[in-house]
């Protein structure tokens, strides 16, 4: 079997597909919470801590003082933006939530088809009552 071949047939395996829409979808959510971040979540939260925006809040570390990191940037100052680092850290905590209450919601939708037989440790249909195996009493 040719290389190229082989990699059509790994390719259009279901699981592969899968993954490639999983990752194209999740590029987007990911757009989507940025900005929700970004434009709704840290300008109130900027307004109650003194109409401070994040994106803004960096350390100069050339010395020369600057009115904002876009400018110090300009300059080829060299910044630490420690403020774009906390949207993104928000940003991560959102997706990772999200991503969290998704599993959790198909977790319980998504019944598993077999389970474990807690005496002889075989695989059995999930709705059995006893087990084939070893015919001990199952509990609900």
């Amino acid at each position: 079997m040719s290389i190229l071949k082989e990699f059509k047939t790994f390719a259009m395996r279901g699981n592969v597909l899968d993954l490639a829409v999983g990752i194209i979808i999740g590029a987007a959510f990911g757009k989507i919470i940025t900005s929700l971040v970004n434009d709704i979540i840290m300008p109130p939260i900027g307004l109650l801590l003194g109409k401070m925006d994040f994106s803004n809040l960096f350390v100069n570390l050339s010395g020369t003082p600057y009115n904002s990191r876009t400018e110090a940037q300009a300059a080829g100052a060299p910044t630490i933006g420690y403020g774009a680092f906390v949207n993104t850290v928000i940003d991560f905590i959102i997706v990772a939530f999200a991503i969290f209450m998704l599993v959790r919601v198909i977790n319980k939708v998504v019944q598993p088809a077999t389970k474990v037989c807690s005496f002889c440790i075989s695989a059995i249909p999930f709705k059995a009552t006893r087990c084939p195996f070893c015919t001990s009493e199952l509990k609900a």
